[in-house]
């Protein structure tokens, strides 16, 4: 949105852009904030996530400056966060120019994947306890979108989930192993394979899954790359 000198304070989790790890302060983590350090940059805005901060992160923020708290679902919302932004921020062009792009993209998409095949998935998040993307996620949204079906559909948001009955609780033909929050390895790969059917285990890229802000016009080309791999 061109905002990189406005921006003054970010996450150990904010990667990109590779350099802002040098030269912007890092105020901790999205659930364990040095608020002394946010205090010091006396920030004009701070922007939070409902999933990702607690209400006592929010609280906490809200007596240092103006927060804006965000809830993303699906595209929708991320569309709404993004015009939002443009006008909380003073970028609406920017801000705009993204939306077309994303919509365009989107469109794109709907046109390419109007023809395909449903497949199950299991999409995996994390190992001890083994955890899935389930209804009510963004990742589920996407998923939706790429016309998988995700067998945990019927569970809440990021369930803790049993290898053992992953057959009796859809017997996926896919399983996607996201390469965030949790470094997934070939190992595990085969840890689950072996309690499919004869589910294709794939290692996706979690970001492109997941990140709902401006990163999303990298994905659709990606999900276009994966479909052809998983044929």
């Amino acid at each position: 949105m061109g905002l990189e000198d406005k921006v003054v304070g970010i996450t150990k989790f904010c990667v990109h852009p590779f350099h802002f790890k040098q030269t912007k302060t890092i105020v901790g983590g999205t659930k364990n904030i040095k608020i002394e350090k946010i205090k010091a940059l006396q920030p004009d805005i701070i922007l939070c996530n409902k999933e990702e901060n607690t209400k006592e992160i929010v609280e906490m923020c809200q007596e240092i400056a103006e927060v804006h708290v965000s809830e993303i679902y699906n595209l929708n919302d991320s569309i709404k966060l993004i015009e939002e932004y443009g006008t909380l921020l003073g970028c609406r062009t920017e801000a705009q120019n993204i939306v077309q792009k994303l919509n365009f993209k989107l469109a794109d998409f709907k046109r390419f994947t109007k023809d395909l095949e449903p497949k199950k998935v299991a999409y995996f998040i994390w190992r001890e306890p083994w955890m899935v993307a389930a209804n009510n996620t963004f990742i589920d949204h996407i998923l939706e979108l790429n016309k998988f079906i995700n067998i945990y559909k019927n569970k809440e948001r990021y369930p803790e989930v049993e290898l053992k009955k992953i057959r009796l609780e859809g017997d996926p033909d896919l399983v996607f192993l996201s390469s965030e929050p949790y470094p997934f390895k070939e190992e595990h790969a085969f840890e689950i394979g072996r309690r499919t059917h004869h589910a294709k285990t794939v290692f996706v890229d979690g970001e492109l899954f997941s990140w709902y802000g401006s990163r999303m016009l990298k994905s659709f080309d990606y999900f276009k790359k994966l479909h052809q791999r998983i044929i």
